[in-house]
């Protein structure tokens, strides 16, 4: 479940008052309950998929796909699946653990595992947001944030795309306060 950390170190775990804050910078999240069933906590539990398990999980989530390419024009989506064996992990996470944002919404629907959503605010002023299993995050185009997995070692999630192009991240070169 997801909760907002701020930089004195409080925190903010009530769903609704999570929505409110986040929905004031345009952030759109929910609580959607990880597939269930056997076979779905195997591959959840699993540390890596192969593209053929990957397929295989986002059928089980395909109504959530449906849902939104009706709600908001999604036309793809894919899984990525981070790990702690992953070659050249710390490079690739170091890409988003910069403030930045994207020319297309940054989707995530988050299956197994957890990771940290950095959001600066209008006044400058950030928080973090730590998503876990079940949270369904829609950060709209142009949102400065950043994501790390911090002490997190695993996380499965659903990226959904209008424009896999828009997604490439521009870096504004702000100063982090959680650094």
């Amino acid at each position: 479940m997801a909760r907002i950390i701020f930089p004195n170190g409080k925190e903010l775990t009530d769903l609704p008052a999570i929505q409110r804050r986040l929905s004031s910078l345009g952030i759109t999240l929910r609580h959607w309950p990880a597939p269930t069933g056997s076979r779905a906590g195997e591959l959840l539990a699993k540390q890596g998929l192969n593209d053929a398990e990957k397929e295989e999980l986002l059928g089980l989530v395909q109504n959530r796909f449906e849902e939104l390419k009706r709600e908001k024009g999604y036309v793809t989506r894919d899984m990525v699946v981070i790990h702690e064996d992953i070659p050249g992990l710390p490079d690739m996470l170091g890409k988003f653990d910069k403030i930045h944002y994207h020319t297309d919404d940054e989707v995530r629907y988050i299956l197994a595992g957890r990771g940290f959503f950095g959001f600066v605010e209008p006044d400058g002023e950030q928080f973090m947001l730590e998503v876990a299993a079940g949270d369904y995050i829609n950060v709209p185009a142009n949102s400065e944030h950043w994501f790390e997995m911090k002490d997190s070692k695993r996380i499965k999630a659903v990226r959904y795309f209008i424009d896999a192009a828009g997604w490439a991240p521009v870096y504004t070169e702000r100063e982090m306060v959680f650094a």
